[in-house]
């Protein structure tokens, strides 16, 4: 196929797919609650929001507060596309921002982006109160506020089942173990990126949660305390995103331009890794057969992390090519130079 006819193809693919592709929705989309009555208290709890974004796309707890951003902080309404509120108590302002005009007000503002393709997360929650300990699991009451908690702060969170059999599992000592074997098996069925496990308990009017995130080979953890178990959700939502970002998000003067190919393309997944390379700026620069040469600006660290949720595998580097051999007939003869190996990231389907 000609290489005009491939990209052609392959952008129709890329616009079927881009609304359903997404790994995380709703990004855009922020509730917080309005402390007071009246208009100041409304616009207060807008900029909060305001801020609830930046800090969801950025990773970084001080963007929302960047000189570059002054404008939008006096008047988000330029990036707001639907403004409503919903019934309490507490009431609560819901916003949704334009996703286009927000990302380029950021980026313009210098900030780099963490892209809706984020490490999807399953989440092992174990309660303690006075009333006894209990898991919780996906269709219970319990697990609205830590879906609420996942959203507010940008993470694809799945609980499990909380059957019989992962309840045994899920015990505080498994919870707060540093071995993750017993709820990496229990965990294989939902086929999530990262394992987070929370051990809440509830102890003199407050709460507080002992949690180990597990993504790879890499772990986190730490604890929170707060009011009530909705705040404590949100807490421990808040630690991981903390934790998780620097491994996505390519912070200015880190980015540097490099070359990724990545072998066993098809129509369908080079719509998927469009998407997945769009916020490094990608270029495409070589077609080769199923081969695929992109030029694209950003950490290489960060864009591993990235392939590797798309479940890319990193190819080692090519060797160098071996030298021409010298006709004994003809040594004078000029000899066609090696072809060059690549010089750049390297991965595969």
């Amino acid at each position: 196929m000609r290489l005009r006819n491939y990209l052609a193809a392959g952008c129709l693919a890329l616009f079927g797919l881009s609304a359903q592709a997404e790994t995380l929705s709703g990004l855009y989309q922020v509730r917080e609650p309005v402390n007071g009555q009246g208009a100041e208290a409304r616009t207060q709890a807008t900029g909060k929001a305001l801020e609830t974004l930046v800090l969801r796309l950025t990773g970084d707890a001080k963007a929302a507060q960047s000189p570059g951003l002054a404008a939008l902080r006096k008047d988000p309404q330029q990036i707001i596309s639907q403004f409503g509120f919903e019934a309490g108590p507490p009431e609560t302002v819901l916003v949704d921002f334009d996703p286009g005009s927000t990302e380029r007000a950021l980026r313009q503002a210098g900030l780099a982006l963490w892209g809706n393709n984020r490490p999807s997360i399953l989440g092992w929650w174990l309660n303690d109160s006075t009333e006894g300990s209990s898991l919780v699991g996906d269709g219970q009451g319990s697990a609205e506020p830590l879906r609420r908690a996942a959203q507010h702060r940008g993470l694809p969170l799945r609980l499990p089942l909380a059957d019989l059999q992962e309840q045994l599992v899920a015990t505080g000592k498994n919870l707060e173990g540093t071995d993750p074997a017993p709820l990496r098996e229990a965990s294989e069925r939902y086929g999530a990126d990262a394992l987070l496990a929370v051990h809440a308990s509830e102890a003199d009017g407050k709460w507080q949660g002992k949690w180990r995130l597990w993504l790879g080979d890499q772990r986190e953890q730490g604890t929170v305390e707060a009011a009530d178990q909705a705040a404590l959700a949100d807490a421990v939502m808040l630690a991981v995103s903390n934790r998780l970002a620097p491994r996505f998000v390519a912070r200015p003067g880190a980015s540097s331009e490099m070359q990724v190919q990545v072998q066993g393309m098809t129509l369908e997944r080079y719509a998927e890794l469009g998407r997945v390379l769009e916020p490094y700026g990608a270029r495409l620069k070589v077609v080769q057969g199923d081969t695929l040469t992109y030029q694209v600006t950003g950490n290489s660290d960060q864009l591993r992390a990235q392939l590797g949720l798309a479940k890319l595998q990193e190819l080692p580097p090519e060797a160098p090519a071996a030298p021409a051999a010298v006709d004994p007939a003809n040594p004078g003869a000029t000899q066609a130079a090696a072809p060059q190996p690549f010089n750049g990231l390297r991965f595969r389907w």
